[in-house]
């Protein structure tokens, strides 16, 4: 089910809540990943997700080719709990704690309901962090690298669809408009590409209006004619009946575990609709973060590795046509051969 290399699962010493760490590979380098505070009905429902996550992460770096594994970590809210900021300052420093106990072999950036402020607290015990504010000279907001990352497999998908790696006139539905999706949604206005957008925050309406954006219900986005769809929020996005209620030809966006279960992406293809692996499309935040900080890159090529996803998606594409095989089988051939290449240098 699950090989990982290790699993910590602990109460914070000081916030009483568990604290989760997956590592799942460290067979490229030391794993990398994000933090998420969030809330679960129960903290198994936080291991589950802490361990789909860092297993991503392991692909996601195997295909970008950086030289890093997968992990995350996760912390278990009550539902309906906020932290007051005492008790935020409580859980960050048990997060630091736990990767600190793990000597380097897990470095973490933020996530859902974490920012670079909380990496700088996190980062005043431990140094294994990424995504420190830019004046602390950390990377600072991973988003707008995210957002550049999707705008670059959007075009890949693009030029494989229609010939030209241009997007104005392209009709996008953007679901979801927090910082990685309205970051995206502007990029794409600005290239002059005609929105749809949504989100469950009616409050970003104002987004769709400065943007000349339509507005759509969130429930219904998905079905939206459209050429490409974008999921920009949390995960599940594709289940099995969305899948059928598509009307756009690829899905593409920065949304984490888009695919309610696995054999969806096989009802994407049978439909003849191009699905980019999540893991793909929203590594650039990650990949620039972890190129600045942990691998200790210039910026320029720190950029220039979040635009090498266009021919990263490029490629993936191209072998999945040529083979018959999905993108996401062909995403996951190229992770397995990267990693086994650790092991066996003929297999790369």
């Amino acid at each position: 089910m699950f090989d990982h290399e290790q699993v910590v699962v602990r109460t914070g010493r000081r916030s009483r809540l568990p604290v989760i760490v997956a590592v799942h590979s460290t067979a490229l380098g030391p794993a990398a990943g994000g933090l998420r505070l969030w809330h679960y009905p129960d903290w198994r429902d936080g291991l589950t997700d802490a361990l789909r996550l860092s297993t991503a992460m392991t692909a996601k770096f195997a295909v970008a080719g950086l030289p890093s594994g997968g992990g995350k970590a996760v912390v278990v809210l009550p539902e309906g709990t906020v932290p007051e900021p005492d008790r935020r300052r409580a859980v960050l420093d048990d997060v630091a704690d736990t990767i600190e106990s793990l000597g380097g072999a897990y470095a973490t950036g933020p996530d859902v309901g974490t920012g670079p402020d909380d990496m700088a607290v996190i980062g005043r015990i431990t140094p294994h962090v990424f995504c420190r504010p830019a004046h602390l000279g950390g990377s600072g907001d991973s988003s707008p690298h995210t957002a550049r990352g999707t705008l670059a497999a959007l075009r890949a998908v693009s030029r494989r669809l229609y010939g030209t790696e241009r997007l104005d006139g392209r009709r996008l539905a953007v679901a979801g408009l927090g910082r990685v999706g309205a970051g995206l949604a502007r990029l794409l206005a600005a290239e002059g590409a005609a929105l749809t957008v949504t989100d469950v925050d009616p409050a970003k309406r104002g987004i769709s209006d400065e943007l000349g954006a339509v507005w759509a219900a969130p429930d219904g986005i998905h079905a939206a004619d459209v050429d490409i769809v974008v999921p920009a929020a949390l995960g599940s996005f594709l289940t099995r009946q969305s899948a059928a209620e598509l009307r756009c030809r690829a899905v593409v966006g920065p949304a984490n575990n888009q695919l309610a279960t696995p054999d969806v992406a096989d009802l994407l293809h049978r439909r003849g609709i191009v699905w980019v692996p999540d893991y793909v499309a929203s590594a650039g935040g990650v990949v620039h973060a972890v190129s600045v900080e942990v691998h200790r890159l210039a910026a320029e090529e720190a950029r220039a590795r979040v635009d090498a996803i266009e021919d990263t998606v490029t490629e993936l594409l191209r072998t999945a046509e040529s083979q018959g095989r999905t993108p996401a089988q062909a995403a996951g051939e190229l992770a397995r051969r990267r990693l086994a290449a650790t092991s066996d240098p003929a297999a790369a």
